[in-house]
């Protein structure tokens, strides 16, 4: 069958199946107690071979940017296995819950009138008036992680074996995890609202089983964002700037919301990407051709993506844990939470890609035991389109549409069938009309997302 890599992939596949899968890791012993990994620094996991890991802290993320010049926090081989924890760009709306007795995280957050232990928070201007960094990109990544032997034309496969759940750090909630949705101001809702005070910002904060004994995320509260000051005294009438802790001595939290319902889990990465070529500092929000923040739920456990290399190692970065997200990501955000993910990473060198699937994959592509999925966006590569410095960057959300993406994502798709299934063009658009869901992915993120997919299911009979 044209589509497979080799049967390494499919017994992964087979194994892991998929977010739902039983398998885990953590029979294993991969997974350690959070006081083991408190103590743990980047570097080889004690007693694993070939198993690293890379905790989040102040010294291990870059915060809301990708760049092709940051000193990678580890290097490894392919193959090998890597355990990486990912910390939440929004855990201040809750930091009670969600940093309070959490060293990794407690270090991050750290921010007073003289001392901001990250303080680059995005690709903008350093002296920027709301903030280092400006706020152009605002997740927490982790990373980068460099590939030994990865160069340009490469492919990176990041098979996802397992995730699981940041307990909270504060004894007043054991077993718990936290997750913050944010009704936000680039939110498709925003100036869309029939309810007064138009408009608003709204935070729910929403309880995780951090056992994972419970499959479902609890609504607890939410409360309206008021105008905020930061510790180096600027007023933030907008949440414009990641990482503001609020003091919830000034907001009012309204207890019992969504009273009765219960939201499934879909735990998922929304940004891991590669540092793009073509500028030195890139906005983490928009997602590109080295992917970075797409915000697809299917990429999860037991998911498999691509990404081509665009420089040398690779530099890979991971971020932006969901607990649950539907797609369009409608307001803004997900349930936005800290996780920590275990990942295979392989790479497959240019000179061996002919003749296999990969061979015209330049863009991010999903594999789960079902699917491929393919992901289309307003601008493939909106660094080309409109210029390498953090203000160009921005002019991508000025003109994004669904019509552009889904024109990318039929490309794709049609690349995907003609080359990986040999099929003519007019074979390739009448499987598409009849047997690809074309889906939204996400409208928040500047660069707009539509994901086409397809089941494996289709080509079966050729086996």
């Amino acid at each position: 069958m044209p589509l497979d890599l080799r049967r390494s992939r499919r017994a992964f596949l087979e194994a892991f199946g998929g977010a739902a899968a039983a398998v885990s890791l953590a029979a294993t012993g991969a997974r350690p107690s959070p006081a083991q990994a408190a103590a743990l620094r980047p570097g080889p996991l004690p007693g694993r071979t070939n198993h690293w890991y890379l905790p989040a802290r102040a010294e291990t993320v870059h915060w809301g940017y990708f760049s092709k010049h940051l000193a990678p926090q580890l290097e490894i081989a392919s193959g090998d296995l890597v355990t990486v924890e990912c910390a939440t760009h929004q855990a201040s709306d809750d930091y009670e819950r969600m940093i309070q007795g959490d060293p990794g995280l407690e270090s991050i957050y750290h921010w007073t009138k003289t001392e901001k232990s990250v303080a680059r928070r995005g690709a903008g201007p350093m002296h920027a008036k709301v903030g280092a960094g400006a706020g152009w990109g605002v997740h927490v990544m982790t990373g980068p992680i460099a590939v030994r032997g990865a160069a340009p034309g490469d492919v990176l496969e990041v098979r996802i074996l397992d995730m699981y759940p940041r307990p909270s750090g504060n004894p007043r909630y054991p077993n718990k995890a936290f997750g913050t949705n944010l009704a936000a101001n680039w939110g498709f809702q925003y100036h869309d609202l029939i309810e007064e005070p138009r408009p608003r910002e709204v935070i729910t904060i929403y309880e995780i089983d951090a056992r994972g004994e419970s499959a479902w995320a609890r609504p607890v509260y939410n409360y309206r964002w008021l105008p905020t000051r930061d510790p180096s005294g600027v007023v933030h009438a907008i949440y414009d700037y990641p990482g503001i802790v609020v003091d919830h001595r000034d907001v009012h939290e309204n207890h019992g919301v969504l009273r009765g319902v219960r939201v499934p889990i879909r735990p998922h990465f929304g940004n891991i990407g590669l540092a793009p070529r073509e500028a030195d500092m890139v906005n983490s929000i928009p997602p590109s051709y080295t992917a970075g923040n797409m915000d697809d739920w299917r990429i999860g456990k037991g998911a498999v993506m691509y990404y081509p290399v665009s420089v040398d190692g690779a530099l890979i970065s991971m971020g932006d844990t969901h607990a649950a997200q539907g797609d369009s990501e409608l307001s803004g955000t997900a349930i936005e939470s800290s996780w920590t993910g275990v990942f295979q990473i392989v790479l497959h060198k240019a000179n061996a890609l002919a003749g296999t699937l990969l061979q015209h994959v330049n863009y991010p592509l999903l594999e789960t035991q079902d699917e491929w999925v393919v992901h289309g966006f307003s601008y493939p590569n909106y660094l080309a389109t409109f210029g390498a410095s953090p203000e160009e960057q921005n002019k991508v959300g000025e003109s994004a549409s669904l019509d552009k993406a889904m024109r990318d994502a039929f490309r794709k798709m049609r690349s995907l069938l003609m080359n990986a299934q040999h099929l003519s063009e007019d074979e390739a658009i009448s499987l598409m009309s009849v047997a690809v869901d074309f889906g939204v992915t996400q409208v928040v993120d500047g660069n707009w997302g539509v994901h086409a997919s397809l089941k494996k299911a289709v080509f079966r009979q050729e086996e």
